[in-house]
């Protein structure tokens, strides 16, 4: 099973944000239908995981969220593991993280 992390756990991973990668993993319909994202992060389509795994940092902690922190970021973050990267998804997603106040951009 995959590692997750809070928002509260992101927000303070955020202050050092050249030690990690934040990604928005939606499904591209969810990204299209409301494109607000978690400042800093990166939108990649989950659908190509294998394509733009390639181009992430090993030695940094990579941070997916999806809509709800349900399935899609899961897997995601598996298939990081998957290729040896430390992956760790947002507990909640991106709905959690506007909840807890988080801004979004």
């Amino acid at each position: 099973m995959t590692d997750s992390i809070t928002a509260t756990e992101l927000e303070a991973l955020l202050k050092d944000k050249d030690k990690m990668t934040l990604l928005d993993v939606r499904r591209k319909a969810d990204y299209l239908a409301s494109p607000r994202k978690i400042s800093s992060a990166l939108w990649q389509d989950p659908e190509n995981t294998g394509a733009w795994a390639k181009q992430l940092h090993k030695d940094r902690l990579t941070v997916v969220y999806c809509v709800r922190g349900g399935s899609v970021s899961r897997s995601v973050a598996d298939q990081l593991h998957q290729e040896g990267l430390k992956a760790v998804f947002l507990e909640g997603g991106l709905q959690a993280w506007t909840e807890n106040g988080g801004a979004v951009e």
